[in-house]
């Protein structure tokens, strides 16, 4: 029997919860190692395990893999959730980048002093709705299909649900003037692996908070 995937990040969201995402989606279990102090991410670094000195690493398949988006491409790929060709794959990989953009503002501002989170989150929703929710709602429309890309249930689809969810815990009607999306996350929603990770007990991780902020802090030396 195969191991099961390892991941090697600290305990809160950031780069790592959409790998934890697709592999959820994906109904794959793993296994996680939290760096809760500087000397866990310095043997790492010291046992050569960390190609660019960066986590998140993920141990799968008897490879050490780093590079967010590396895993992600991989683990798409290995688990039939890239398209079924090579337009199909542009067409995620173009989703993917933008739903990373929005989710990346979103990771990186409980790091910033009060006054600018507050700034920050407010232009996070506001792009949100007039840059990347509309695009998403109009591919819907153009598709006319339950999924982004083709007919079949792909890592565009997760992680724009994701997305979607991060949104909504800084604004919870974000997605009224946008119904089409509203359906969508209704839908993806309801797959069974992905209503699992939805439900508390879960790997999921909740929104950072001040001591996993502390504790990334003291383990990757953030100032």
């Amino acid at each position: 029997m195969a191991a099961k995937p390892k991941l090697y990040y600290f305990k809160g969201r950031g780069r790592m919860e959409s790998i934890r995402w697709l592999l959820a989606a994906a109904g794959v279990e793993f296994e996680e190692e939290f760096l809760e102090t500087r000397e866990q991410y310095e043997k790492l670094q010291k046992d050569g395990r960390l190609l660019f000195g960066q986590v998140p690493l993920v141990e799968i398949d008897g490879m050490l893999l780093t590079q967010t988006r590396a895993i992600l491409s991989y683990l798409a790929a290995k688990y039939n959730l890239y398209g079924k060709d090579l337009k199909e794959r542009a067409r995620i990989d173009m989703y993917t980048d933008g739903t990373q953009d929005l989710m990346m503002m979103i990771a990186g501002t409980p790091f910033k002093a009060p006054k600018e989170k507050e700034e920050s989150y407010a232009l996070i929703v506001s792009r949100a709705k007039t840059r990347y929710f509309p695009v998403f709602e109009k591919i819907l429309k153009d598709h006319g299909e339950a999924f982004l890309v083709g007919n079949q249930l792909s890592w565009a689809d997760i992680q724009l649900l994701e997305a979607i969810l991060m949104v909504e815990e800084l604004n919870a009607p974000v997605l009224s003037d946008f119904p089409l999306l509203q359906a969508f996350k209704s839908r993806i929603s309801s797959l069974p692996n992905v209503k699992k990770f939805l439900q508390p007990g879960s790997q999921r991780k909740p929104p950072t908070d001040a001591k996993q902020i502390e504790e990334a802090k003291k383990a990757f030396k953030i100032q």
